[in-house]
């Protein structure tokens, strides 16, 4: 259980590309997920010196622990360059085997390692022999057929010290219901700690598949879009049965604090672009929320965008 002291609690922040960068990892962080993972990282591009890539890895002492995740499928290069990814102070090195995405998988990277069982226990193998940090992998239920029980035992006799498992096929996607059953099975033979990931947007959700799989741990990945007040209120709920409701108030303070967040480490041009997303995300649900995302897609400007989103919730308070 090495790898699970590592972490605050055990209630993680699960990679997802182009949502997990830093400003929402510390977002995250600041609401109490136990460790949170970094947007995957390519090991080639890593080797070849990537200037965006490297923009990847920056990091701050503000979200430790994190965890970077690397993606590829060529066991010495992946090797070679899992230092550069460690070179954040990142406390694990998870390696990515679940990517769906076509530019991904057609590459024989992230899903498409799960019909290659040799090839997954040479790239474990040759990663963990180079740090000296826990190294994890995360992989679904298989590419078309499950096969992750046996990936599970492959990935730990090369030496992994967890698991996370995303109960879905290459082939769902992200769609249909997360096979609990899938992570209950390996976690039941295993000799390492399994993450339990898929289908939580709640803290019921969490304690469910705590209580259902006996996971160690619990990834919330899409359940914290625009919501990262779920790993506080999973925690509490864990604890006393019971969690807060979190005000409109706080959500604008943190819809800001996320976004200056994103100027500070992207500048305002990129900042505001990718916090589209995320102000989608955060003000799901509330009154007149489709009127307000087409405002915020036209808008460019720093203090235009604060103004438009202060009358917004002004508005709603009302």
């Amino acid at each position: 259980m090495e790898f699970i002291k590592t972490a605050d609690n055990n209630i993680f922040l699960a990679p997802m590309a182009g949502i997990c960068d830093l400003p929402f990892r510390v977002v995250c962080k600041k609401y109490g997920a136990g460790m949170v993972y970094s947007e995957m990282v390519s090991s080639k591009a890593m080797y070849y010196k990537d200037k965006k890539t490297k923009d990847l890895l920056i990091s701050t002492d503000e979200e430790k622990p994190l965890a970077v995740q690397i993606f590829g499928s060529d066991p010495d290069i992946m090797a070679q360059t899992a230092f550069v990814a460690l070179s954040t102070g990142a406390s694990v090195l998870d390696i990515n085997m679940g990517c769906p995405a076509p530019k991904v998988a057609n590459n024989g990277d992230g899903s498409a390692l799960m019909k290659n069982p040799d090839l997954i226990y040479k790239i474990v193998k040759a990663v963990k022999k180079e740090v000296d940090v826990p190294v994890t992998c995360k992989i679904r239920s298989g590419f078309e057929e499950v096969n992750a029980p046996l990936i599970a035992k492959v990935i730990e006799e090369a030496g992994a010290d967890a698991i996370a498992v995303h109960p879905r096929t290459r082939q769902m996607y992200y769609s249909g219901k997360a096979d609990w059953d899938i992570i209950k099975g390996i976690k039941e033979k295993a000799n390492i700690p399994i993450i339990g990931n898929g289908d939580i947007f709640s803290p019921e959700d969490a304690k469910r598949m705590f209580d259902y799989t006996k996971c160690d741990a619990v990834m919330i990945a899409r359940g914290a879009q625009g919501n990262p007040f779920i790993f506080e209120q999973t925690n509490e709920y864990l604890k006393t049965g019971s969690y807060r409701q979190i005000p409109l108030e706080e959500k604008e303070e943190t819809l800001f604090y996320h976004l200056d967040l994103l100027i500070k480490y992207k500048g305002e041009h990129i900042g505001i672009r990718e916090f589209r997303k995320h102000a989608a995300w955060y003000i799901k649900g509330l009154k007149d929320s489709a009127l307000m995302r087409g405002k915020i897609n036209t808008i460019s400007n720093c203090y235009e965008l604060k103004k438009e989103l202060e009358n917004y919730f002004e508005n709603i308070e009302k």
